[in-house]
C-alpha cells in the first residue's frame, strides 16, 4: 500500500476539519493548524512522489542540484526550464526604479482575476526570464535571490568570519562519526534575512544513521500544503538518497516535522480534488553509480522509474 499518498492525504484532511482561519503575507488568506508530523519509510515504501497528482519530478531535481551547487541565481533554473522560483526574483525587478513597464503591484493575486491583466502579466514575465538568461549584467542585479538556500548550504558565514561547507561537513561527518548528534544543517541566518528575497521555508535538517541506514528529518517553519510540500518531501528524500551514496549507506526514514502547515484559500478545490483520488504504486529512483560525489551529480544522473500518477491539478502560486 502507498502510505506517503495516505499520510499526506490525511494531512489534507486534518487541515480542512481542524485548520483556522489566518491571514497572510501574500494577502491569499489559509486555513492553517500548528505543529505535525510525518515519516516515511524510504526503503520499504519505495520513493516518496506523489500519485494523486502529477509533480514534476525535473524540477525537484534541477531546484535541489542548484541548492547543492550553491548557487542562488535563477539563470540555472531557467536554463532547465524550471520556474518554481521566478515570481520571487520576478518581483524584485518589477518594483525596482529599473522597471518602467506597466503597473505589476500585487501581480500574483490580480493574474488570477483579470485576463487582460493577465496578459500583461505573462508578457512582463517572458521580458524578465529572457533577460536573466541574456542579459550578464540583469541577471547578476535581478536574478539573484540573495542569500537562500544555496549560500546557506555551501557558504555559510559564521560569527567567527569564517565561511563553512555545510554540506561538506554532513558528508565528511557522517563518514568520520556516523553516531555523531551534530549532522545538523541550517538555512535560518537572522542577520541575513533581509537579503532573501524568500527567507528559508524548510529552514533545518539533520541526518541519523544506524544500522547501515542514513535518515532525514527536516523542518519547516512555512508549509503549502498543496503547492510545496510535495516537492519539499520527494526533495529531502532524493537528497537523502544522494548523500547515502555517497558515504556507502543505505536509505532509512524520511521525517517531515511542520510548523505553520496551511492550505491557501484558491487551493480549497484543488486539494479536495486531490483527496478524492485513490493513490497508486510509488515509482523508484535510480542513481548514476559511476558518480561518487553528491556535487558530481547533473540531472540525466538521476533516473525515476514507474511513475504513473493522476494527472495534474493547476493551483496559483501565492507571492
Amino acid at each position: 500500500m502507498n502510505k506517503v499518498d495516505k499520510e499526506y492525504q490525511k494531512l489534507g484532511h486534518y487541515i480542512l476539519e481542524n485548520g483556522a482561519k489566518k491571514e497572510d503575507r501574500t494577502g491569499t488568506g489559509t486555513i492553517s493548524t500548528f505543529g505535525y508530523q510525518m515519516r516515511f519509510d524510504l526503503k520499504k515504501e519505495g520513493f516518496p512522489l506523489l500519485t494523486t497528482k502529477r509533480v514534476a519530478f525535473r524540477l525537484i531535481v534541477s531546484e535541489l542540484l542548484w541548492f547543492l551547487k550553491g548557487d542562488t541565481n535563477l539563470r540555472y533554473l531557467l536554463q532547465n526550464n524550471n520556474h518554481i522560483w521566478d515570481e520571487w526574483g520576478f518581483k524584485h525587478w518589477v518594483e525596482s526604479p529599473d522597471y518602467s513597464g506597466p503597473d505589476m503591484t500585487d501581480f500574483g493575486l490580480r493574474s488570477q482575476t483579470d485576463e487582460e491583466f493577465n496578459v500583461l502579466y505573462q508578457e512582463q514575465l517572458t521580458i524578465y526570464q529572457e533577460k536573466i538568461l541574456n542579459d550578464d549584467e540583469f541577471s547578476k542585479k535581478y536574478g539573484d535571490l540573495g542569500n537562500v538556500y544555496g549560500k546557506q548550504w555551501r557558504s555559510w558565514e559564521g560569527a567567527d568570519g569564517q565561511v563553512y561547507d555545510q554540506i561538506q561537513y554532513i558528508i565528511d561527518e557522517i563518514k568520520r562519526n556516523p553516531d555523531s548528534r551534530r549532522l545538523i544543517v541550517n538555512a535560518w541566518s537572522a542577520s541575513e534575512l533581509a537579503s532573501q528575497l524568500l527567507p528559508p521555508c524548510h529552514y533545518a535538517f539533520q541526518f541519523y544513521v544506524v544500522e547501515g541506514k542514513l535518515s532525514c528529518m527536516f523542518s519547516m517553519r512555512s508549509v503549502d500544503y498543496f503547492l510545496g510540500l510535495p516537492y519539499n518531501i520527494s526533495s529531502y528524500a532524493l537528497l537523502t538518497y544522494l548523500i547515502a551514496h555517497e558515504c556507502g549507506l543505505e536509505v532509512g526514514e524520511l521525517i517531515f516535522t511542520g510548523a505553520d502547515v496551511h492550505i491557501y484559500s484558491n487551493h480549497i478545490e484543488q486539494v479536495k480534488e486531490q483527496l478524492s483520488r485513490e493513490p497508486r504504486s510509488l515509482p523508484t529512483i535510480k542513481l548514476n553509480s559511476e558518480k561518487k560525489s553528491v556535487f558530481d551529480f547533473e540531472i540525466e544522473d538521476i533516473e525515476l522509474i514507474g511513475y504513473d500518477p493522476h494527472p495534474t491539478i493547476k493551483a496559483p502560486v501565492a507571492v
